[in-house]
């Protein structure tokens, strides 16, 4: 008699297969660390000099650490120690007017910010809805200066300033910059064409001027590329260094990055105080180091949109 159950065949191993080793991500990591690396060390080297004693320095110049840890040239760069008192502490007796600077490299800075984003976003929204004769080409020929090197126009603006006799003001050192720059009216443009023209049309229907389309409806939704663009033109700004060296030699006017180079130059022994000079830079470099790290997700976040769009 045939027996009816059935023989279930032996059951069969799967063999996962087995995941290859990841050289490429771990590539990537080593690549990424090495970049940073090399991004953060002169800023390590930096606050490294700042936090050392001039003499032990000069003794020990190859070492990755502080030698002889102290505060004193942050003090001395704040104007907090006498002369006397640096020199016998082992720095120089040149001293920085570093809230002076301070107040000067802030009023430059806001300047340029507050003139540049307002003429560039009046010539950028002209240039994204305005109707009239050759405005791609007039548009082209314009953001064309984007290729001019700075240098080029260096000798032309210093004539110009030197014949309206600014020099010396904060009028000759913001001038160049104060109405507008290809970048800022190329930036913001690019966000103007964007934004939806029934808006603006019902702005109209209720008897806004074009003016006032752009200042009530256009300006307020346009806040994070005119924030970015504010950013990123106080920072070129604070860190400039050419044009007010060339026009703002006074002290009176005179701005941090300037200041900072002067002191470099005046120091009595002959040698660079480099501690001091690192100290000033250190604390030169705080309200851009805050101010990215404040507001700096908002200006990848723009400049991410731009290129999308």
């Amino acid at each position: 008699m045939a027996s009816n159950t059935l023989t279930t065949p032996p059951p069969v191993a799967l063999h996962r297969p087995r995941r290859p080793f990841p050289w490429g991500r771990i590539l990537g990591w080593v690549v990424l660390v090495l970049i940073l690396f090399i991004t953060l060390f002169p800023f390590w080297w930096i606050l490294r000099t700042a936090l050392s004693t001039q003499r032990e320095l000069i003794a020990n110049p190859t070492s990755l650490g502080p030698v002889g840890f102290t505060w004193v040239n942050f003090q001395r760069v704040l104007g907090q120690l006498s002369p006397e008192e640096a020199i016998r502490l082992g720095g120089s007796g040149q001293r920085i007017n570093f809230w002076l600077y301070l107040r000067n490299s802030v009023i430059v800075s806001v300047l340029v910010v507050v003139g540049q984003i307002f003429f560039s976003a009046l010539a950028a929204y002209a240039f994204a809805r305005m109707q009239f004769p050759l405005r791609e080409q007039v548009f082209f020929l314009y953001v064309s200066a984007l290729m001019i090197p700075g240098i080029v126009t260096l000798i032309p603006n210093f004539i110009l300033i030197r014949s309206l006799h600014w020099e010396n003001t904060f009028a000759g050192i913001v001038a160049p910059t104060f109405l507008m720059s290809p970048f800022a009216v190329f930036f913001l443009r690019q966000f103007f064409l964007g934004i939806n023209r029934e808006l603006e049309e019902a702005g109209r229907l209720d008897g806004a001027s074009t003016f006032g389309v752009f200042w009530r409806i256009v300006v307020p939704l346009s806040w994070p590329p005119i924030t970015t663009l504010g950013i990123l033109t106080f920072v070129s700004t604070w860190n400039n260094y050419l044009w007010p060296f060339l026009v703002g030699q006074s002290e009176d006017v005179r701005v941090l990055t300037v200041a900072l180079a002067v002191f470099r130059s005046q120091t009595p022994q002959g040698a660079p105080d480099w501690t001091g000079l690192m100290a000033g830079t250190v604390v030169s470099i705080i309200p851009t180091v805050l101010l990215f790290m404040l507001l700096g997700r908002r200006v990848i976040n723009s400049i991410q949109f731009s290129g999308i769009k």
